[in-house]
């Protein structure tokens, strides 16, 4: 069989098709979402990927979850806060790129640490910057000679979701609003802050579903792994 060719297994109910062509089409492997997977279907996954030398991801993996698995995959490692499980192929590998991840508050964290957890997955140099949020608009400018350099800002706020705007009018470089949920009620379980952000005044700013840090960390580390190469390749010219 084509080492590439996808692999379909049924466990508990549930058939597993590991899209093992992932790298080659879209730069990176295959990222399991595993609320509402079964343990068995989820190891089943990184022992795949595991055998072929790749990274392994997981995203909103509930502690029960992670509890049940952590035994069955040697190596992995569960954050709690970002609901991740990973398992590395190749630890201690160099980073590339440079993206900073900025959380308006606390509340956040959950969410900025999902964007941390995919960045840190994909190779990508991350750079943590919390709770500069604009009720306290004298914190951010301390803080911009730690990311004014990054390839890409992932920028992590909930509330009125203003955030994004703000930073985007610091930087030469694309900015990630990742609206979340955090919020009192006309918020709307995020909608608001979405919305804020997709009217942003910032031309440098894009905007990703709400609480999605997955998302959010995953398009700035592919900006910064192209922007590696490109500056690589032109080294080399």
């Amino acid at each position: 069989m084509d080492p590439q060719t996808p692999r379909h297994k049924s466990l508990a109910g549930q058939t597993v098709t590991v899209d093992l062509d992932r790298r080659r089409r879209c730069g990176f492997p295959e990222v399991v979402y595993g609320e509402g997977k079964t343990v068995e279907a989820i190891a089943a996954v990184f022992d795949e990927q595991h055998a072929r030398g790749e990274p392994a991801m997981a995203t909103r993996v509930s502690p029960e979850q992670a509890e049940a698995l952590l035994p069955l995959l040697s190596g992995a490692t569960y954050n709690q806060v970002a609901r991740i499980l990973r398992r590395e192929s190749h630890p201690g590998r160099p980073r590339v790129g440079k993206v900073a991840v900025v959380s308006a508050g606390s509340s956040d964290l959950p969410i900025a640490e999902e964007a941390r957890e995919t960045l840190d997955w994909m190779g990508v140099a991350v750079t943590m910057v919390h709770d500069v949020g604009v009720a306290g608009p004298h914190r951010l400018p301390e803080r911009l000679a730690e990311f004014e350099d990054a390839d890409a800002v992932v920028v992590v706020a909930g509330m009125e979701g203003a955030l994004p705007s703000v930073v985007g009018g610091y930087l030469a470089c694309p900015v990630v609003g990742v609206p979340t949920s955090v919020g009192y009620g006309a918020n709307f379980q995020g909608l608001s802050a979405l919305l804020s952000m997709l009217n942003s005044c910032a031309s440098n700013v894009t905007v990703v579903n709400i609480d999605a840090g997955f998302k959010g960390g995953y398009v700035a580390g592919l900006i910064a792994t192209r922007a590696a190469a490109g500056t690589e390749g032109r080294r080399d010219a």
